[in-house]
């Protein structure tokens, strides 16, 4: 691998660029009409303008991307996150046009993309799994095998779409239906799949990386329990309140499930954790999460190097042995978006963007004072990041740093934050997956809290 094509946008290709270069990889950046200004492309060595401000007309046309490392010589393409990460089609394209996808192969990411197969696959590598089943044309029998509250999910899904809460049998037809056609529009898969409901759970992800060599290990895992209809906020490391034995447990069935599908990269097995810590698979993102940076705060390994030396064939310089929890560390999302307005989305000129510093803080953000957020993309403007011994000091060192952020000229979710920092149970670590929605609901409807996010 010489040049690497960076085939996102936002903070995620910048953190891409960054570890490039510090591996003496040439970049190229891609960029929609809307993103001439933006920071990734002018932190590239080279950059190419790939179409309209719109996802499919631009990152997510396949044929244009390919092209495009043609154009430029790229000899690899690293996806970032985001839904080309989580292609099989795309990791395909890129191998039959000679070009290194950086991620893992096609066929771990097809064999974990599917949920139901993932389910399957995770119970013969004896992972616990939620019980349930593929949904027939009428659900009716599964209902009643594994008994309700049950979920309703797409197959192919990903990122909350395409999942409904059914409470008892009259709702279920009716969530097939419309699950279906939000699976169809959202995946282009209608199949779906039906588990039981674990009420008040958490939702807790094992980071695992592979290499080139076989070699399968984990750097612990992440608390994503504070969510907003399935979308992560908040994310920390390690989990509070998560015993001993229960991590033990639950980092090594995720590493028995990724080597059972030859995983090379980083990826992320999800679980729901009940009120006595029984843990049950979800499913397996096959890319980098928006959240991995608390990992790397807490173990120092810097995960997009690792994923661009797996895929340049080199072996995993790190052993099971080498990875240690150091501290806490706790992401806030900012969001464009205004929380006192049903978090309506908010985007426009930013004015104003001061961004806080000092030991144990790390922004990974592409904005600047008069850059413009557009509504074509995920409101995402940045991810605010702290570090510090213990997850006491690493609550007061958020609240201040969130305290020093200033954005002028759009609304975000930082006002948000700074509440959730003070909040009981927050800073007592006694969360679950339907908690953020419960605290909003004197502003806003509470309908469907309960069941996990993907991203």
């Amino acid at each position: 691998m010489n040049k690497v094509l960076v085939a996102n946008r936002s903070e995620i290709a910048r953190r891409v660029i960054r570890a490039c270069r510090e591996l003496d990889y040439a970049t190229v950046a891609v960029y929609s009409d809307a993103d001439r200004d933006a920071l990734h492309v002018r932190e590239a060595d080279e950059a190419v303008g790939i179409g309209k401000p719109k996802a499919r007309e631009s990152y997510l046309n396949v044929e244009r991307l390919i092209e495009a490392a043609r154009e430029t010589g790229a000899d690899a393409i690293h996806p970032g996150y985001g839904f080309l990460s989580e292609s099989a089609r795309f990791a395909e394209a890129c191998a039959e046009a000679g070009i290194t996808f950086v991620g893992p192969r096609a066929g771990a990411i097809a064999a974990m993309g599917d949920k139901a197969a993932a389910r399957r696959l995770a119970g013969k590598a004896g992972v616990p799994v939620v019980p349930g089943g593929e949904a027939p044309a009428s659900g009716e029998r599964v209902g009643e095998e594994i008994g309700y509250p049950l979920l309703v999910k797409a197959a192919a899904g990903g990122g909350g779409r395409g999942i409904r809460t059914v409470r008892d049998g009259d709702e279920l037809q009716g969530a097939l239906a419309v699950a279906a056609r939000e699976a169809e529009a959202a995946f282009g898969d209608p199949s779906l799949y039906i588990e039981k409901l674990v009420e008040d759970a958490r939702h807790v992800e094992v980071q695992v990386l592979g290499g080139s060599d076989g070699q399968v290990l984990h750097l612990f895992e992440r608390e994503c329990s504070l969510q907003r209809r399935r979308q992560k906020l908040v994310e920390e490391a390690p989990s509070p309140g998560l015993s001993a034995r229960t991590r033990e447990e639950m980092t090594a069935a995720s590493v028995r499930l990724a080597a059972a599908v030859g995983y090379t990269s980083a990826g992320t097995v999800e679980f729901l954790v009940d009120r006595d810590e029984h843990f049950y698979f979800i499913e397996m993102n096959t890319r980098l999460q928006v959240e991995h940076g608390v990992t790397e705060m807490v173990t120092g390994v810097d995960l997009v190097r690792e994923q661009l030396l797996a895929a340049a064939g080199e072996p995993l310089e790190l052993s099971q042995d080498d990875v240690r929890i150091d501290g806490s560390a706790i992401e806030f999302r900012i969001n464009a978006e205004d929380p006192e307005r049903d978090f309506h989305p908010s985007p426009g000129r930013i004015e104003v963007a001061e961004l806080p510093g000092g030991p144990g803080v790390r922004v990974d953000t592409a904005i600047y004072a008069g850059y413009s957020v557009v509504p074509f993309y995920d409101s995402l403007i940045a991810k605010l990041m702290v570090w510090a011994p213990t997850r006491e000091q690493a609550l007061r060192r958020g609240r201040r740093a969130l305290g020093e952020l200033r954005i002028e000229g759009i609304a975000t979710t930082a006002p948000l934050h700074l509440r959730l920092v003070d909040d009981d149970r927050v800073r007592a670590g006694d969360v679950h997956t339907g908690y953020l929605e419960e605290l909003l609901a004197p502003r806003e409807s509470t309908e469907e809290l309960a069941g996990p996010a993907s991203e």
